[in-house]
């Protein structure tokens, strides 16, 4: 009973590993930062660029071990903690402050304030991205079995990932005091990084996903 209580507790740290990334990535995300400068083209991700390829990959995981039904339940319950984030910023930020907390009240509304815009276009592109994500990666593992599991996680997180990227961008960071091509040009240097580093950092992932199955299978075994 002790042993059967343990292993279930994989999926479950699995789940809350999950969880806390895309947490981390709506609270923390707004920040970018410079990645190189080629003439006046700037090259810069937000610094959920770590986390992302993160919750890619333990989607993937979890497909393979548990199927997509299970999958894309998780990936529900990760929307409603997007709109619960989302909901309790609006919440906090519009509540009048203590004398004692005034002199930090307009630091909090602009990091929160940042984060209400961030979880509305993450809940749209991680909507998405998420669910093409486990949609592409059964439709590989039903075409090719249980073979070149290195193929299909990167094939769909690749896929998924642009549509995730282009979407969240756009919604995140459109500034609409700029011109449209000045926009334009901001995030494409925004996009077109940002999705080639979580490409590149699905690709370093890819051992940990065999890892995670095979961690997971034993798992399985005894429910």
């Amino acid at each position: 009973m002790a042993k059967y209580m343990f292993k279930i507790q994989k999926l479950d740290l699995l789940i809350a590993f999950y969880i806390a990334c895309i947490c981390v990535s709506e609270l923390m995300g707004a920040k970018t930062f410079p990645i190189i400068t080629i003439g006046s083209f700037n090259l810069s991700a937000s610094v959920a660029i770590f986390v992302i390829p993160i919750i890619y990959s333990i989607n993937d995981v979890i497909v393979e071990v548990y199927g997509k039904e299970k999958a894309q339940s998780v990936v529900r319950s990760s929307l409603f903690i997007i709109l619960f984030l989302l909901l309790f910023s609006l919440l906090v930020t519009n509540l009048s402050s203590t004398q004692q907390f005034a002199s930090s009240e307009k630091a909090y509304e602009l990091i929160f304030g940042v984060s209400i815009r961030i979880s509305a276009a993450s809940l749209i592109a991680f909507t998405l991205g998420e669910f093409s994500d486990v949609y592409i990666f059964a439709k590989l593992r039903k075409r090719f079995g249980k073979k070149v599991l290195w193929f299909r996680t990167n094939a769909s997180n690749f896929i998924s990932e642009f549509f995730d990227t282009s979407i969240f961008i756009t919604l995140a960071f459109y500034s609409f005091v700029n011109s449209p091509l000045k926009n334009f040009l901001f995030l494409i240097g925004l996009i077109l990084p940002y999705w080639f580093l979580k490409c590149l950092m699905s690709l370093v992932e890819t051992p940990f996903v065999y890892i995670g199955v095979k961690w997971m299978k034993g798992n399985k075994k005894q429910i």
